[in-house]
């Protein structure tokens, strides 16, 4: 049986895809900050198959709680970050951009180099097992947008984080492969639902391009082929002319 670690499951794309890991016949391991959304995945596929622990991932008790999980899952496959928040923060309400830091950044960094440090412990993961570390980044990281600044920020300190990673693996040969996941508007509690999204796409099938990209040992996501296209057409902007668009919004 397959096994995977979600942190972040109580919602949004990380819940989707432990319900599809679940249907899938994975054994999850499950955490997040609300204990009764945890519960209801154990209470649904059973005590064998879920194990989940209250966790805040901007807290150092994470670490903790990420080794009482470890003991139960032992040699995980997967290793999904999924915990993150950002909201459109144009009056740079201090507490939101820090907030966001903590958890997309200083939470991602707790938790997956704990992961890694205990993979190179751990004698059964080598050439025949390896452990794939995913974290849920953003479209949003590839250019700063000014009504997110914190949010695409942490999105893009996260991609270049796991590029550092990735490199670090093939120099000390590591036993990991890394895949950055970067979705673009996903209908979740991140979003404004007084808003009106381009391109959003339902949490459900962002699952299966996340569940996907695991089996696939993807090092780069984007989906879908419309954010593929614009994200290309991004890069090509100058910073001096992205700059001075003042009408992007969203």
């Amino acid at each position: 049986m397959k096994q995977a670690i979600i942190i972040g499951a109580t919602s949004g794309i990380g819940r989707a895809v432990a319900e599809q890991l679940l249907e899938e016949g994975w054994r999850v391991a499950v955490a997040g900050r609300r204990a009764e959304r945890l519960e209801a995945l154990r209470a649904k596929y059973g005590a064998d198959r879920v194990v989940c622990r209250t966790m805040d991932v901007t807290q150092e008790s994470a670490t903790e709680l990420l080794d009482e999980l470890l003991a139960e899952v032992a040699t995980p496959d997967v290793l999904l970050y999924a915990a993150g928040i950002g909201k459109q923060n144009p009056d740079l309400e201090e507490g939101m951009e820090l907030r966001t830091v903590k958890t997309n950044c200083e939470g991602m960094v707790r938790i997956v180099d704990h992961f890694i440090n205990y993979v190179k412990r751990v004698s059964h993961y080598g050439a025949e097992h390896r452990a794939h570390i995913a974290v849920i980044t953003s479209v949003a990281g590839t250019m700063g947008m000014g009504q997110a600044a914190a949010y695409s920020a942490t999105k893009s300190m996260q991609s270049a984080y796991l590029v550092a990673l990735a490199q670090l693996a093939r120099m000390q040969r590591l036993p990991i492969t890394v895949g950055d996941i970067r979705p673009g508007f996903v209908a979740t509690e991140i979003l404004n639902p007084e808003k009106r999204y381009p391109m959003l796409m339902t949490a459900e099938r962002a699952a299966r391009y996340v569940v996907r990209s695991f089996e696939r040992r993807e090092r780069i996501t984007i989906f879908d082929w419309r954010y593929k296209l614009l994200v290309g057409f991004w890069r090509l902007i100058p910073r001096w002319l992205w700059e001075r668009l003042t009408m992007i919004k969203n």
